[in-house]
């Protein structure tokens, strides 16, 4: 019995590798570059990428439980059906997809709508599989670090409605979790969708907040004008990528990203233990710098 962990490389997908090992699973990883992979020596390595679906059939091969997680390009909804369809014919049920919370509801950013998409196909292909919907990741503010530390500026458009910030630590280990209990369990289980989140719902004040108290001296909130956000990110991504970006953080002024009833309850009581807070990331960070 082996769990395929794709995007194994990455930050979640290399953490949810870890913990499948720490815990005694079988674990393959799918990887474009096997020089670039540096994972425990009983994980089995695979070369493959989603648009190889001769790759795929043979990373599939023999596979029981799979983690499918896509990166945001711009063929991310092309991939996953390929992967979805390459899994149901190697006779995988049992799937653990990394979606996105509001996928249903922010239905004009592109990497949610498609993300959503898939989720759809999930259910409409009859699989058996655990969709997890992260809100946004708190380690993705180590992209404005140094707006923080040098300009005392906060620039994400968090704005005033709230964002339930988790950290990717819990995320992965969540991930591995549910991995464990779908493979382990005698017959695959029913469908299930977790939102994931974080302990607090914090503005872009609150957060201008919690920088201003771990540095010890003034961050404001400067992040409510979503153009000058798109331009400051495609100095370092594809122009579709910040526009993308940008659509995202007008829906975050707009709705916000907020947990439902219950969420946090679940996501203790699966972990065992308190969710970690983006006070504590910002003074990991801090320690670290």
């Amino acid at each position: 019995m082996t769990i395929l962990v794709t995007g194994a490389t990455g930050n979640v997908g290399s953490q949810v590798i870890q913990h499948l090992v720490d815990r005694g699973a079988d674990v393959r990883a799918l990887v474009r570059d096997p020089s670039k992979a540096n994972f425990p020596a009983s994980v089995a390595v695979v070369k493959g990428d989603f648009l190889d679906v001769d790759s795929l059939r043979i990373a599939f091969d023999g596979v029981s439980t799979l983690f499918l997680l896509n990166a945001v390009v711009s063929d991310e909804f092309t991939q996953a059906l390929i992967a979805l369809n390459v899994a149901r014919s190697a006779g995988i049920e049992r799937i653990v997809y990394l979606s996105v919370i509001h996928a249903d509801v922010y239905v004009n950013v592109p990497h949610f709508a498609g993300k959503f998409g898939v989720e759809r196909m999930i259910e409409q292909m009859g699989f058996k599989a655990t969709i997890l919907r992260p809100a946004y990741f708190i380690q993705n503010d180590l992209m404005i670090k140094d707006v923080i530390t040098g300009y005392g500026v906060y620039s994400m458009p968090v704005g005033g409605k709230g964002l339930a910030m988790i950290d990717v630590r819990d995320i992965a280990e969540i991930a591995a979790l549910e991995l464990l209990r779908r493979e382990q369990a005698q017959e695959p289980l029913a469908l299930d969708r977790i939102n994931l989140v974080g302990p607090e719902t914090l503005s872009g004040t609150d957060i201008a907040a919690i920088w201003s108290d771990v540095l010890a001296r003034p961050i404001t909130y400067g992040g409510n004008d979503t153009q000058a956000f798109e331009q400051n990110l495609r100095q370092f991504m594809p122009p579709w990528m910040a526009y993308d970006m940008r659509m995202m953080g007008e829906r975050f002024l707009t709705d916000g990203m907020l947990p439902e009833d219950g969420d946090l309850d679940r996501l203790t009581t699966l972990l065992g233990r308190p969710l970690r807070s983006y006070r504590n990331f910002a003074s990991e960070t801090v320690a670290s710098a």
